[in-house]
């Protein structure tokens, strides 16, 4: 979604039109609040807010499901090491370290 002019809005012009802006939202904008010039927060329906994070978590799956498949591919292809021997490898190596 592109933003206009009208829809960045400075905070203290956003203290005074709050009921204005909620309305302009709900309609479907989006609006952001600047704080000394700089982008501060975002306005938006709670609707939206709900279907970003709904999104968000299907990304997270996504990419689970993706990591899922690679292990399986490496199993598939013999690219696996025993649990055992590489922790030991790992606090061997870990125990090594200098501590800071």
């Amino acid at each position: 979604m592109a933003f206009t002019a009208s829809d960045v809005v400075p905070l203290t012009q956003a203290r005074a039109t709050l009921s204005d802006l909620v309305e302009q939202v709900k309609a479907g904008a989006e609006k952001i609040i600047t704080k000394n010039g700089e982008s501060y927060v975002a306005i938006i329906d709670s609707r939206r807010l709900d279907y970003y994070h709904q999104l968000e978590c299907e990304r997270i799956h996504l990419l689970l499901i993706d990591d899922a498949a690679k292990g399986l591919d490496d199993i598939a292809a013999g690219k696996v090491k025993d649990a055992r021997t590489t922790l030991a490898a790992l606090k061997r190596r870990r125990a090594a370290k200098p501590q800071a």
